[in-house]
């Protein structure tokens, strides 16, 4: 049939316009926001980085692969396990699932970030006090979750800090001993 168009060829076309009248769009905010074709401006612990970078590349990838930053982990890939949690301009984001191109001009935060020196961030100590971690390796994802919900109010019972660290998946199943390294932080352990 001519000019008939198959599902695949409607479905290809409908994809193609999608990202180009999104490719369209962006380059004006982008621009300003430190993003130049190929190259992407972030701000990672206080410390501005430009990398070579295709809108695609996540911000774990950035982080772990571009810039050498690897205490956030790649645990799922799939923003089900909380291990590259990260904060970006003070909120706390799984890295897997942003994209670094997002990132330009906003404030990342880090595992590497959050010490001060050689002297812990307090939710680190806690952590090291109360045993919150087994293998080490969701620890980065679940201090970078504590640290918000430390600083979170609304948070008031243990069972309220288990529904806010939902997120974050303790395979070695360290679980009592992070709500305890929380209210320590908060004073209440």
């Amino acid at each position: 049939m001519a000019g008939s168009v198959s599902r695949r060829g409607f479905l290809g076309g409908a994809a193609a316009a999608s990202v180009a009248g999104t490719v369209a769009l962006a380059p004006g905010r982008a621009w300003a926001e430190g993003v130049t074709p190929g190259r992407i401006r972030l701000s990672v612990n206080g410390k501005a980085y430009e990398i070579d970078a295709d809108p695609t590349v996540t911000l774990l990838d950035a982080l772990r692969e571009r810039i050498g930053l690897t205490g956030t982990k790649k645990g799922c890939d799939r923003g089900q396990c909380g291990a590259c949690t990260v904060h970006v301009d003070g909120r706390r984001v799984v890295s897997c699932l942003t994209l670094a191109i997002a990132c330009a001009g906003k404030q990342i935060t880090t595992i590497e970030g959050i010490a001060d020196g050689a002297t812990l961030h307090p939710v680190q100590q806690a952590f090291v006090d109360c045993d919150g971690f087994q293998c080490g390796f969701c620890t980065s994802g679940q201090i970078m979750s504590a640290v918000e919900v430390v600083a979170d109010d609304t948070v008031g019972t243990d069972e309220d800090i288990r529904e806010a660290m939902s997120g974050n998946i303790c395979r070695c199943g360290a679980y009592s001993n992070i709500v305890d390294a929380i209210k320590q932080c908060r004073g209440e352990h």
